[in-house]
């Protein structure tokens, strides 16, 4: 069974940042529910697994990741997945996404192409599709989480270079005897240190940054499935859920 799915998300961020988070395989993944990375052959193939949790039980799927072509001047990403769970199911994506300037924020553009196999085609397009809108909200949401969190990460930094740039020129500025260096000793030179300390502690390098967003480690079957019957019920009656 073969779905299409066109998309498109808002970003909390500007395209650069998105870029960031759309370039990095590792962190890409991490925003799909369930998704991590477990290995890495070279810069374009990746081992991949996507955990789904329903009660009690989870199931695992393994497979490949392929990056068929990234663009940085065209903040474009096409990548293949292929994978399988022990039960005989598998499924394989091609999927191309790009990043585009939408005011100060952005927008991220999707296209992909997903054939399923196995007990999961037996849900139909239908539903295929309604989870698939459900899992790429969820994705889409921690993205722009991410986006937003780079962004921040990035005016943080450059806040800090420019209050470091006075302290600079303080220190170094002219003395009292106009020969361009405070006094060699007294209280002149003591301010001097003072400012080139604090002039060095504005350069030292930062602190580790927090952690970037993450989407669940488990895609959440039960939920899943709910949302689906309680879209089911509303459109029935003809209302929302």
């Amino acid at each position: 069974m073969e779905v299409k799915l066109d998309k498109e998300y808002t970003v909390a961020a500007g395209r650069d940042a998105a870029w960031q988070v759309l370039a990095d395989i590792r962190e890409l993944a991490t925003c799909m529910p369930g998704a991590q990375i477990t290995g890495q052959a070279d810069d374009t193939h990746y081992k991949g697994s996507v955990r789904v949790k329903v009660g009690p039980a989870v199931a695992a799927f393994a497979g490949d990741i392929e990056v068929l072509e990234i663009d940085p001047a065209g903040h474009r990403l096409r990548i293949l997945g292929k994978g399988a769970d022990k039960g005989g199911s598998s499924a394989s994506m091609t999927l191309a996404a790009e990043v585009v300037p939408d005011g100060e924020r952005s927008k991220l553009l999707g296209h992909a192409d997903v054939i399923v196999n196995g007990k999961f085609a037996q849900f139909g397009g239908r539903m295929m599709g309604s989870v698939a809108d459900m899992v790429l909200a969820q994705f889409a949401d921690t993205f722009s989480k991410k986006a937003a969190a780079v962004e921040a990460a990035a005016a943080a930094g450059a806040g800090a270079a420019a209050g470091a740039a006075p302290a600079n020129a303080a220190a170094t500025a002219p003395g009292p005897a106009g020969n361009g260096t405070a006094p060699a000793g007294g209280a002149g030179a003591e301010a001097a240190d003072a400012v080139a300390a604090d002039a060095a502690a504005g350069n030292a390098a930062p602190p580790s940054a927090a952690p970037l967003p993450s989407a669940p480690k488990e895609l959440n079957g039960l939920a899943l499935l709910w949302a689906l019957l309680r879209n089911f019920v509303a459109g029935l009656f003809g209302g929302k859920a």
